[in-house]
């Protein structure tokens, strides 16, 4: 039961990825009703056999603030699909700062990119622009249900027409 469940709030927006452990428990509990289930999967117990969700919607709304993605080194790399922002290389990757430390650069979204070791290293405490270095995009801050989507696995087709279209 390694698998995924897309956990709306009652509204139908996108609240959480969960197991299907708690999702099976908030399901059996009536917490939350099953929207779509895994054609051709069940689970068991010992006397019954219950359809395996694939996204759940909540009972009673849930009101949560405004969510951010949390700034880390694993996110920024998720962000920019694990390549570098130079040159495209996948391998040997650290995060670089655009705006070096040194010269007042803040450890932001907009300022922290991933790099290759090579570049990282040509670049030095120099801007991209001085060494002649251009990025593949523009750094930005993931919003909370794109960063959902895209970054921890969505390949489930079921959770699609709960996500908004258009990319970050």
């Amino acid at each position: 039961m390694s698998q995924k469940v897309l956990l709306l709030n009652q509204d139908y927006s996108p609240l959480a990825v969960c197991t299907v452990n708690k999702a099976f428990i908030l399901l059996y509990l009536e917490k939350a009703d099953m929207v779509r289930e895994v054609d051709g999967e069940a689970l068991h117990s010992v006397d019954r056999t219950f359809p395996k969700p694939a996204v759940i919607k909540l009972r009673k709304y849930i009101y949560l603030p405004y969510k951010n993605v949390m700034l880390s080194r694993q996110n920024i790399f998720r962000r920019d699909k694990h390549q570098c922002q130079y040159c495209g290389k996948s391998s040997d990757l650290t995060v670089d700062h655009l705006i070096p430390k040194a010269k007042g650069g803040k450890t932001t979204w907009s300022n922290l990119v991933t790099a290759c070791k090579r570049c990282n290293t040509v670049k030095g405490n120099s801007t991209p622009e001085e060494v002649g270095l251009r990025l593949k995009q523009k750094p930005y801050r993931p919003n909370y249900l794109l960063f959902l989507r895209d970054y921890l696995g969505n390949q489930n087709k079921d959770w699609e027409d709960f996500f908004p279209q258009a990319s970050a």
